[in-house]
């Protein structure tokens, strides 16, 4: 696997002018791309655009967009497959039903699709299992009514847990304290070595499931957003309602090195750092309980294909806001404001410069820890940060915190395309940068402690609305691969 250069400086190691320039490089394309506002040109007045419902003229797809989009009904989609020391040997699907209507729709040129249903069911040798389904139907019965339901029911052990303040932006360490780390590949070697126990720990114990904990999840969320000004704009409001229960690993039986020996035994698992963490009052929610959300939301969107567009500018203010007067057992204010922008570039048959911005902050005193790990958006929530969405050279919610800014940029070229028995395949690759920091409070956001990332993707566009991603990020601390379905951002 090819080693991309980091772009973060290491403690003692004086920046390279590569990495200077990298860095520089990105604070300008975003800062330039969000900048200058994208308006959507107006499009020529055609026989199709006279009968077009106004609500939607604003947003057509390209021409080449449109002679390539599928008529009719299809489906696509992906095995899901996975080990884990917790959950076990996995196997699961991914995948999606597609309706496009036929060319003779007046909104065929000027949506996605008419309606899609994705599944995804996952299920493990241990104990994991989800099932996850949602409905999008832009433009509903014709109407300016986009509306959406989604659907979530899951049991994932494997989640990732490095702390909830900006603390975080430190080295690795273990919930015992002591030694740092530089490298994720350094921190896993410790974790799994055994060690005397402490007070509530028994005689030798192991970390190797201290940064795990389990979360039970069954989601129920319904959104309906209005379209103004030709499709420009979209005012929405949404409700979820989810009943949440968490674990941790402490005692459990898990691998361990003997550090004398060298081999391989197993050992209770020592207290978990957020077990710890609730214990000393630093976080709150490891009970679980009913969480009961409104959701609103401004967008501005001018893009062209959402699921892969060209050209076009997304900016959104979103808000999610819980208490017990709609029946939450927690109080919490989240706003989120996200801004995207996609040029086309005279390279190439498609080469796509994309760019984005996030800036996030969660108020209130009673905020539980699990809703630090991300930022609601009606266009696809952001692990915040680390992980396939945000900083993918770290680990999933590396970096916790009440507030945060992030940014990516791409270069998303198109290399072939090909027709394989009616089903339309492009391939791209796309090298990008991520970086982000996060703070305590949101007064305190600027541009130092910044965590940085880089690396490479494949794109496989599937029928044009699927897009199959993969990933290689790598940061000073870590280097990842991500398989998924859908762009990053």
């Amino acid at each position: 696997m090819p080693a991309f250069p980091t772009l973060c400086d290491t403690a003692g190691v004086r920046p390279t002018p590569f990495m200077r320039t990298a860095r520089l490089s990105l604070v300008t394309l975003v800062t330039a791309m969000l900048a200058v506002p994208l308006h959507a040109t107006a499009q020529q007045a055609t026989q199709t655009d006279t009968v077009v419902p106004p609500f939607a003229r604003a947003r057509r797809l390209s021409a080449q967009d449109v002679a390539k989009k599928k008529e009719g009904t299809f489906f696509t989609g992906l095995p899901d497959l996975s080990s884990d020391p917790v959950a076990g040997q996995g196997l699961g699907v991914r995948g999606a039903m597609f309706f496009n209507g036929r060319r003779s729709d007046p909104l065929f040129a000027y949506t996605p699709y008419r309606a899609r249903l994705s599944v995804a069911a996952f299920a493990t040798t241990a104990e994991a299992r989800e099932f996850a389904a949602r409905i999008d139907l832009p433009y509903a019965f014709g109407r300016p009514w986009r509306l959406k339901l989604d659907l979530k029911v899951g049991d994932n052990p494997a989640n990732l847990y490095f702390g909830s303040t900006e603390a975080t932006l430190g080295p690795l360490t273990l919930p015992s304290g002591g030694a740092t780390f530089a490298t994720y590949k350094d921190f896993d070697v410790a974790r799994k070595t055994l060690r005397p126990g402490g007070p509530t720990e028994a005689a030798r114990v192991t970390d190797a499931l201290s940064n795990r904990f389990g979360e039970q999840e069954l989601m129920l969320n319904i959104k309906a957003d209005y379209a103004l000004g030709g499709g420009r704009w979209r005012v929405l409001g949404g409700y979820e309602i989810q009943r949440l229960r968490y674990r941790t690993f402490a005692a459990r039986s898990a691998d361990a090195v003997d550090p004398v020996s060298g081999a391989s035994t197993k050992a209770p698992n020592g207290i978990s750092l957020l077990e710890r963490d609730a214990q000393q009052g630093a976080v709150s929610g490891l009970a679980g309980g009913r969480v009961s959300i409104l959701q609103q939301a401004l967008l501005y969107d001018t893009r062209d294909f959402e699921p892969d567009p060209t050209k076009g500018f997304y900016f959104e203010v979103g808000n999610e806001l819980s208490a017990p007067a709609i029946g939450s057992e927690f109080t919490f204010d989240k706003l989120f404001v996200q801004a995207k922008a996609f040029r086309r570039l005279p390279i190439g048959p498609r080469t796509v410069l994309a760019g984005r911005l996030g800036v996030g902050n969660i108020f209130g005193g009673n905020a539980p820890f699990f809703e630090f790990q991300d930022q609601w958006s009606p266009d696809g929530s952001v692990n915040a940060l680390g992980g396939a969405r945000s900083l993918r050279g770290y680990r999933a919610n590396r970096f916790l915190a009440r507030s945060l800014w992030f940014a990516n940029a791409e270069l998303r070229t198109r290399i072939g395309e090909t027709k394989i028995r009616g089903q339309r395949f492009a391939l791209g690759v796309a090298p990008f940068v991520d970086a982000g920091t996060v703070r305590d409070r949101w007064q305190d956001l600027d541009f130092s402690r910044v965590r940085w990332s880089q690396g490479i993707g494949a794109r496989l566009a599937w029928n044009q609305s699927t897009i199959i991603s993969f990933d290689v990020g790598r940061s000073r601390e870590d280097r990842l691969v991500y398989l998924g379905i859908g762009q990053a951002f």
